[in-house]
Parts: structure tokens; C-alpha cells; sequence
């Protein structure tokens, strides 16, 4: 779960396992791949790539949730809130001038790594080649590089609060059991993405520790968290939105920036939000709270082909024939 650096898809970010300091895995390319062997760019199953996700995991049915809608911000603004992540993406995304491209792609790409199958190997692999051209200063004169362990590590680890935080207001609390389900999962889709396990806390109770050091050690308001908790951020139409739509965009879009940044505010882990100095009060609680009612209430009762994006509807359809 990632903003995307120029005008590809990125995510919580990554390719295939790392063993080299650049990368690359002995038996491929200088990127990480294996070309495909009839040269059409089509996945292959190796003997050492890691199991695709299938139907029984919690990630295959909270992944492709049209839910994500409302959680993926809140991973988004925790993962740019890093001075290295935030200065990539401040200097080579094109979150400002394609919003709505950037985020279709970034939906598309994550959605492959749990729905994909084999082509979830192949994303990986790809996105790693992407990152190794973002580099730079960030706003403290640091040098950075995307594909630095544990800043590639972060914005993987995001996913796992924010996915708690929208089971909480959105669906349902997870118990233990089921967070360390999540998390073990987690850690099997940072294998696809490319994330060394030695990167990642290896347990729901290594985890906390390690989030409340990089809260507290790492983590600030960047320029680019301001910019995303900004309502009056100027955001175009949708890309292909009729005539009628543009002509009322003016009106349309100002309550929903309120609302985009009321939840992704609301779906942050409280000490996050202290942290950046976000106010949040009883009275806001209550309407998150009264907000993610109607949402449990609703979503539940649309069908598959609603309630799903796309290509996790299209997987799940294929799955349950299969």
C-alpha cells in the first residue's frame, strides 16, 4: 500500500525476495526477473517462488473489499509520514497531477498481489524494478533510496494496523487469533512483494514495539501528510467523467474531501493522530462510529459484483467455478 513513483503502480512496496544489496536473486536478471521462456511475459511457476494467496485466507476476503476504499488512506498518510518515503513520493509521484490514474494503477497492482496467482511473483518483481530508480535528499538533507530495507519494510507494515482499524469501525473487531492470522499473512504477501522477513517483526507482539519506535523515532507530519489532510486540495474530475459530472464537481467535491479526510483521520491509530497533532474529539468519534454503522450495514448486502473490486470478483468467481 504505497503511493506510486512516476507513472507506475506501487503499493507496500516490493518484488521478489532480497539476498543481494541490490536486489537481485541469483538466476535472474539484473531486475530481479526471470524472462519467461516463450518470451510473451507470461508468469512461470518456480520451484522457489512463494505460494500465491488462494480462498481460506483473510486476505482473500478482506483484500479486494470495496472497504479498502476507505482504509488504503490511512496506510497511505502512515507510509508518507516516513521523511524518506514522504520525500519519494513528494518528488516522483504524479499524486498531484494524476490522481485518479495513480490511484486506479495502485489499486490494480495491489489487487494482484492477493488475486493475481502467479502473476502476484511477476508484480512483485516489477514493482522492485520501479523502485530502484527513486532516490534523492529528503527535507532533512538525507539521502534516501527506495528500495532501502527498512524503509521498503514500513510501507509494508503499514498495511497491518490500518486493516485492524477499518475491521474495528468498518466490519468487525479481529480477536488475537485472527490478528495473528492477518499477520502471518501479511508477512507471506511481503515474501511476494520482495520484503526480507529479517525486515519485518516477526510477531503481532514484536510488531507494536517496532510501530511505536518508528512512530515516535521516525515518523512527522511531512509535507506530503499535509497535503493528503488538506480538503481544499484541488483534485480534478475523475478521468472520463461526463459532462454533467464536471459541470457539478465544484459542489460534489468539497463534502467529499471533508469526508475523505474526516475518515482518513478517524482510521489512523489513535496515537498516530496524537502524534501528528490531529484533532479528534468525542463528537467526531461518535459520527465515525455512526458513519461505520451504515457502512456494516450496507456493504454486506450488495452483491459479490459490488461488494468487490473487479479483479478480487473475477479470482473469487473463477475460484468458487473452479
Amino acid at each position: 500500500m504505497t503511493a506510486e513513483p512516476a507513472r507506475t503502480h506501487t503499493g507496500p512496496d516490493a518484488g521478489a525476495r532480497t539476498d543481494a544489496a541490490d536486489g537481485t536473486r541469483g538466476g535472474r536478471d539484473s531486475t530481479g526477473s526471470r524472462p519467461a521462456p516463450d518470451g510473451t511475459g507470461t508468469a512461470v511457476r518456480h520451484a522457489d517462488d512463494p505460494v500465491p494467496f488462494a480462498p481460506g485466507s483473510l486476505l482473500w476476503d478482506i483484500a479486494g473489499d470495496v472497504r479498502l476504499f476507505f482504509s488504503l488512506p490511512a496506510a497511505v498518510l502512515l507510509q508518507v509520514a516516513h521523511p524518506a518515503v514522504g520525500a519519494g513520493v513528494d518528488e516522483h509521484s504524479v499524486f498531484r497531477t494524476d490522481p485518479w490514474g495513480r490511484a486506479q494503477r495502485s489499486l490494480e497492482s495491489l489487487q494482484l498481489w492477493v488475486y493475481g496467482g502467479q502473476r502476484a511473483i511477476e508484480e512483485g518483481r516489477r514493482l522492485r524494478t520501479v523502485h530502484k530508480t527513486i532516490s534523492g535528499k529528503d527535507t532533512h538533507g538525507r539521502a534516501y533510496h527506495a528500495l532501502t530495507p527498512s524503509y521498503y519494510a514500513w510501507v509494508h507494515a503499514t498495511a497491518f494496523p490500518s486493516f485492524l482499524q477499518a475491521a474495528h469501525y468498518l466490519s468487525r473487531p479481529l480477536d488475537a487469533a485472527e490478528q495473528r492470522r492477518l499477520y502471518d499473512e501479511l508477512l507471506r504477501l511481503g515474501d511476494i512483494l520482495g520484503i526480507n522477513r529479517r525486515d519485518m517483526p516477526a510477531t503481532v507482539e514484536e510488531y507494536w514495539p517496532y510501530f511505536d519506535a518508528m512512530l515516535h523515532e521516525e515518523l512527522e507530519k511531512t509535507v506530503v501528510v499535509s497535503e493528503l489532510l488538506d480538503p481544499r486540495r484541488p483534485i480534478p474530475p475523475p478521468d472520463g467523467a461526463s459532462r454533467r459530472l464536471r459541470a457539478l464537481w465544484p459542489v460534489i467535491h468539497p463534502p467529499l474531501a471533508r469526508l475523505h479526510v474526516f475518515v482518513t483521520t478517524g482510521l489512523l491509530p489513535p496515537v498516530a493522530r496524537e502524534h501528528f497533532g490531529l484533532a479528534w474529539t468525542d463528537r467526531d468519534e461518535r459520527r465515525l462510529r455512526r458513519f461505520g454503522a451504515v457502512v456494516r450495514t450496507v456493504v454486506p448486502r450488495l452483491p459479490e459484483r459490488l461488494r468487490y473490486l473487479p479483479l478480487a470478483y473475477e479470482a473469487r468467481r473463477a475460484a468458487s467455478r473452479a
